[in-house]
């Protein structure tokens, strides 16, 4: 099993708390759909970043898998340019 977790900062003027729920509208319903992808949250932090995603997924083939595929590029099509930057960190268990 692989752990993916990445850190969201969203740009300067727009509502951390909107863009959050924006895009765990579209990536948590991605379970399911994508082959591999176990589970996916997204919450709103409180020290830190502005928000966290942390998903499982089966493998690093999956992981893989779910990084390029066209369910996954269209959900980030709605929030990645709100996004000041990010950073990932992906683990085996």
């Amino acid at each position: 099993m692989v752990k993916h977790i990445v850190l969201f900062n969203v740009k300067e003027g727009e509502d951390k708390d909107a863009v959050a729920a924006l895009a765990a509208s579209v990536l948590v319903p991605l379970v399911g759909q994508i082959p591999g992808l176990i589970s996916l949250e997204v919450k709103r932090c409180f020290v830190g970043c502005d928000f966290a995603l942390y998903s499982e997924l089966e493998s690093r083939d999956a992981l893989s898998y779910y990084a390029t595929h066209p369910l996954h590029e269209e959900a980030k099509s709605h929030f990645f340019h709100l996004l000041g930057n990010r950073v990932a960190a992906d683990y085996e268990v």
